[in-house]
C-alpha cells in the first residue's frame, strides 16, 4: 500500500490557473462524488482553496491511481490537461505525509503561520468522512494532522507576529494602548484593507467603530457587516473629536486629514491622545500633524519596517516547526510499517482465543456445578493468561516491522503458531486498535 499526493498551488501556478483555482474552490459539486471511477484508489481525500487543489490517496497500484486521479483533477478544475500538467506536483509515501504536514502547519501557505488552512483541512476531512472515501490509512494520517499543526502552534511562535499591513496596523494599536476593548475607532475608507483592519480590530475587543467613506452606500454594508455606524464624508473634521484611533485607506491624490484642520480640534479635545494608522498610498494623513502634541502617526512604511520584521521571526519559528514535522513524519512512518505485521498479530490473536474458548466451554460441561462467579473468574484468568503468553511474540513482530526483512519474521511467525489457515480470512477494521 502506497500514499500519494498530486495537486497544483500558488508556487506551481500562475495567476491565471489560481484565479480558476478559486473559482472551482466556490463550487458546490465534490470530486469525491466521482471516486469510483478511480478503482485503482482505495481511499481519497481532497483540499480545495483559493490557492490549492489536493488529492491524497492510498493505492496499492500507483501507476494506475495516478493517472486515475490526474483525469479527476483535471476535470475537477475544467480545463485542458496539457494546460495544466506541467503545473502539477506528486508527492509518494513520507513526502506526501511530510507536506500534508507542512500544510496543516502553513509553513506551504502564501503567508507562513496563516490560521485559515488548518479549518480549511477539517473541513476538506468532513466531507470526506460524509463521502465515506477515507478509512484506516487516511484516517489514522488526517488526525495525525490535526494534532502536529496544534504542535506547530503551541510549541513555536509561527503565528503570533503580524505579516499584513491591516493586521500590523492593529497590533501596533494594541501595543501603544494595551486594551482596545474601550476605544473608539473611525475607519476612513471602505475597501480591502478597511475589512480587514475591521476584522483584526473586532477580533481585539473594539465595540464601537465608525466608518467614513465618500459613497454612503459602501460605507454603511461595512458598518453592517462589523456592528460599526457611519458619519457623513463632509463631518470628517468633526468626527475626529471623539476617536481614539483612526485607520485610513482611501484612494484620495490629496490628503485628507492636514495640520490645519486638526489642531483647532486638539484644543476641542483637550489634547486627548489621538493615533493615527495611514495605510493610503498616496497618503491619507498630512505627515506635519506629527508636530502637534499627542498626535501619533504611522504610515505604510513604518508599518512595512514592521512586517517585514515580523516575517524575519516568522522564518525562524518556521524552522522550529520544520524540526517537529520531520520527528512527527518519522513516527507516523514506523505506524505505517506496523501494517504489514498487523494481519498476523489478529490471526494470532484469534487463534489463541478460538482455543481458549473450546477449552472453557469444555471445563465447563465437565463441571456442571459451577456457579457464576468461578466461572467469570476462570474466564478471566485464562484471558489473562493468554494476553501475556502472547505479548512477547507480538512485541517483537512490531520491533521487526521496520526492518526489510520483516516479511521473513511474518512467515516464521505463521508457520511456528500454524496460522495459514488464518490468512484467507477476513480481518476486523484496524481501527480496533492494532499497531
Amino acid at each position: 500500500m502506497d500514499i500519494y499526493l498530486i495537486g497544483m498551488n500558488h508556487k506551481t501556478a500562475p495567476v491565471a490557473l489560481r484565479e480558476r483555482l478559486a473559482q472551482v474552490c466556490r463550487l458546490d459539486q465534490s470530486p469525491l462524488e466521482k471516486v469510483r471511477q478511480c478503482r485503482a484508489v482505495d481511499e481519497l481525500f481532497y483540499l480545495s482553496t483559493c490557492n490549492r487543489v489536493e488529492f491524497l490517496f492510498t493505492t496499492s497500484d500507483g501507476g494506475r491511481a495516478l493517472e486515475e486521479v490526474r483525469e479527476l483533477m483535471f476535470a475537477h478544475v475544467g480545463l485542458p490537461r496539457p494546460q495544466l500538467e506541467a503545473h502539477t506536483y506528486v508527492h509518494h509515501n513520507l513526502e506526501a505525509v511530510r507536506h500534508l504536514f507542512r500544510v496543516a502547519s502553513s509553513l506551504d501557505s502564501m503567508v507562513v503561520g496563516e490560521p485559515q488552512i488548518l479549518g480549511q483541512i477539517k473541513d476538506a476531512y468532513r466531507e470526506a468522512t460524509r463521502h465515506k472515501t477515507v478509512g484506516v490509512v487516511l484516517n489514522r494520517l488526517l488526525h495525525k494532522t490535526f494534532s502536529v499543526a496544534k504542535r506547530v502552534r503551541t510549541e513555536t511562535n509561527i503565528g503570533c507576529h503580524a505579516v499584513s499591513i491591516s493586521y500590523a496596523a492593529v497590533e501596533l494599536a494594541r501595543k501603544i494602548f494595551g486594551e482596545l476593548k474601550d476605544k473608539r475607532v473611525l475607519l476612513i475608507g471602505a475597501g480591502e484593507m478597511a475589512e480587514l483592519a475591521a476584522q483584526h480590530l473586532l477580533a481585539q475587543g473594539v465595540r464601537d467603530m465608525v466608518v467614513v467613506n465618500r459613497t454612503l452606500a459602501r460605507a454603511m454594508d461595512l458598518a453592517a457587516r462589523f456592528r460599526a455606524s457611519t458619519a457623513p464624508f463632509e463631518n470628517l473634521p468633526e468626527t475626529l473629536l471623539d476617536v481614539d484611533i483612526v485607520v485610513s485607506s482611501t484612494g484620495a491624490v490629496e490628503p485628507i486629514v492636514t495640520y490645519r484642520d486638526l489642531k483647532p480640534r486638539m484644543r476641542r479635545r483637550k489634547n486627548r491622545p489621538l493615533f493615527f494608522i495611514d495605510i493610503a498610498v498616496p497618503r491619507d494623513i498630512d505627515p506635519e500633524v506629527n508636530r502637534l502634541d499627542n498626535v501619533y502617526l504611522y504610515d505604510i512604511d513604518d508599518l512595512k519596517g514592521i512586517v517585514d520584521l515580523n516575517l524575519t521571526e516568522r522564518r525562524q519559528e518556521a524552522q522550529k516547526a520544520e524540526h517537529i514535522i520531520e520527528s512527527e513524519t518519522f513516527r507516523f512512518h514506523q505506524w505505517l510499517q506496523t501494517l504489514d505485521v498487523v494481519p498476523t498479530i489478529i490471526a494470532l490473536r484469534r487463534k489463541a482465543e478460538a482455543i481458549r474458548q473450546a477449552e472453557l466451554k469444555k471445563t465447563f460441561s465437565q463441571l456442571p456445578d459451577l456457579g457464576e462467579k468461578e466461572r467469570r473468574a476462570i474466564a478471566v484468568l485464562t484471558d489473562s493468561i493468554l494476553r501475556k503468553m502472547l505479548h512477547d511474540p507480538i512485541v517483537f513482530l512490531k520491533n521487526k516491522s521496520t526492518r526489510e526483512s520483516k516479511r521473513l519474521f511474518v512467515d516464521f511467525t505463521q508457520q511456528l503458531f500454524n496460522l495459514n489457515e488464518e490468512r484467507g480470512q477476513s480481518a476486523p477494521s484496524l481501527d480496533s486498535g492494532e499497531g
